[in-house]
């Protein structure tokens, strides 16, 4: 019983983690981890400081390990929680992959299309959480925002540059 129960703590604790763990991985990959210029000389109205993106992204990757989390171990139907899941792992992918492809290789427009996929991922996830779990849907709202945010930096990048 004991094994048992030491998998299911170290599925918790990956559950939990596996957003930071792809944002601190994708960070490091960008070459924004360590503090990198921007590579966009004309910036948008609005841009918040460097300093606010770490902040704010731990944050947002916090709530997704919890959200996720509550998903994971709600009681619902098999089939509901494999779509949530694979949702899930799909705008997580997106995640993973805009900073690269905006920081790391400077493709703006490459960036902006990654960057609608993740935002209708987004929302298709929080709908698919909410099913299984409503708290674990609401966690999402506020990642939403950020990355509709985003969006429009990364527009606006793409214009002025």
């Amino acid at each position: 019983m004991k094994e048992k129960s030491n998998t299911n703590f170290l599925m918790s604790v990956f559950v939990l983690a596996l957003p930071m763990l792809t944002g601190v991985l994708s960070s490091q990959i960008s070459g924004m981890g360590g503090g990198q210029a921007m590579p966009y000389p004309n910036k948008p109205p609005l841009v918040p400081p460097g300093q606010v993106f770490p902040i704010v992204w731990t944050i947002l990757y916090v709530l997704m390990g919890i959200s996720f989390y509550l998903v994971v171990n709600a009681q619902a139907d098999k089939k509901n929680k494999r779509v949530a899941k694979t949702i899930f792992y799909i705008q997580l992918f997106f995640n993973f992959i805009w900073p690269i492809v905006f920081f790391r290789f400077v493709q703006c427009k490459l960036a902006f299309i990654i960057i609608c996929l993740l935002l209708f991922f987004i929302i298709l996830n929080i709908i698919a959480f909410k099913r299984i779990h409503k708290i674990a849907g609401y966690l999402l709202i506020p990642y939403l925002i950020w990355v509709a945010f985003a969006l429009y930096l990364n527009l606006g990048f793409c214009i002025l540059n």
